[in-house]
């Protein structure tokens, strides 16, 4: 009998009950997403993992997906997804191709490099918080600006840009949007990429912008199309900040309300890495991640069939929290248990490519926000915390809290 789909929450307001209703239908369950979009939900670590890495599964539409070959979903939230020229939504020899032009961007050398400027920025937050009185905002205050302003800088995003740039990314993650404010989003974000490739363009400077460009013109366009270039850019400034949002937030959030495991860290017995590495398998930033595509029929565990075009989510946090891998505590915030094996950043090819900045500034920006502020509590109660908009990314919308015990 053929499985009815899931429709999945536009909003994401409970992307663990979800999970788990998903779970008890099977490794891959049939889901709708916003705008009648039928995929293959894959909650079950195993397999998610073999088909991260399976040649059958591509992430190019516009070759594998015969609804976006035929016009349909190209003017809609998916489009801000799939519908774009980089890393993010190629496959095969082009995936290979464009990852190797950025990757210099995020050597361990580079990445490491910026240590000394992420403590900076973090002082200098955790000092405006402290003027600003008893209690603050920590997501808008803190877990949001530090990423913002490193990768910014990297990429030399003029500062009077950085708040419309943070805008349209965060309206990117938002799965709730209509077909007609998600256009917006694409048409705004790609004009205000398309005016920083050309004012670098015309004055180059010592920024990974002005790498791509070169990139790209020293070898008369063969190595990157232009729009490749702006795509490239869109994923590697909203990658790169959205994400580690979400990661430091999450860390704070899980940490305030474990205050026996908060205490621990406090006292030296818990790592920050564990604590970085419980986040992201309990938490991931990305939640689902649209979409892949069935090159030709897969057939998985449990009778289900992949059908060959067919669309696939991601669901990286239903597999990380797998209990057929962690066991009856899986859904449990425990930075004790050990066994941190997750799919936060992807897994095979696909892998984040900036995953060694995203735990470098969460290596910062959480012992220098708890040693600045030891005594840090939420001001309001956890149940009250509200999240993201959307199923895509997973955090919270903001992070009340009081700095002092007083």
């Amino acid at each position: 009998m053929e499985q009815q789909p899931v429709l999945l929450d536009p909003a994401g307001a409970d992307l663990a009950g979800e999970a788990a209703l998903l779970r008890e239908i099977g490794p891959a369950a049939l889901v709708e997403l916003p705008g009648g979009i039928r995929a293959w939900s894959v909650t079950g670590n195993a397999v998610l993992k073999e088909l991260l890495t399976d040649d059958r599964v591509s992430k190019d539409p516009r070759q594998h997906w015969p609804a976006w070959i035929n016009g349909e979903y190209q003017q809609t939230w998916v489009a801000n997804w799939i519908g774009v020229t980089n890393m993010l939504s190629a496959y095969g020899e082009d995936h290979r191709r464009l990852r190797k032009l950025v990757a210099p961007a995020f050597t361990k050398r580079r990445t490491d490099a910026l240590g000394p400027r992420i403590e900076e920025i973090a002082t200098e937050l955790l000092d405006r918080l402290e003027r600003g009185g008893p209690e603050g905002e920590l997501r808008g205050g803190y877990a949001h600006p530090l990423p913002m302003q490193v990768i910014c800088e990297l990429f030399g995003l003029p500062e009077h840009q950085q708040a419309d740039t943070a805008r349209l990314i965060e309206a990117i993650m938002d799965t709730t949007a209509t077909p007609e404010q998600a256009m917006a989003t694409y048409m705004e974000v790609h004009g205000l990429l398309a005016a920083l490739v050309a004012a670098k363009r015309e004055t180059p400077g010592d920024d990974l912008t002005s790498v791509l460009i070169a990139a790209r013109d020293d070898e008369d366009g063969s190595g990157l199309s232009e729009a490749e270039l702006i795509d490239t850019l869109l994923l590697v400034i909203g990658a790169g900040h959205e994400t580690t949002v979400n990661l430091i937030g999450n860390a704070v959030h899980a940490l305030l309300t474990h205050p026996d495991q908060l205490a621990d860290v406090l006292a030296g017995k818990i790592s920050w890495n564990d604590v970085i590495e419980e986040t992201l398998r309990w938490a991931p930033s990305i939640a689902n991640l649209p979409l892949r595509f069935a090159v030709d029929d897969i057939e998985l565990p449990g009778g289900v069939t992949i059908a060959k075009g067919d669309a696939i989510l991601a669901s990286f946090f239903a597999a990380s929290r797998d209990p057929e891998l962690h066991g009856p505590t899986a859904e449990e915030f425990d930075a004790r248990r050990g066994d941190f094996e997750h799919l936060a950043f992807g897994f095979g090819v696909h892998y984040c490519i900036g995953s060694p900045l995203a735990r470098l500034e969460a290596s910062i920006a959480l012992p220098a926000l708890f040693a600045r502020f030891p005594e840090l509590t939420l001001a309001v109660p956890a149940d009250e915390l509200r999240p993201t908009e959307g199923f895509i990314g997973h955090g919270v919308r903001a992070l009340p809290v009081r700095l002092t015990a007083g």
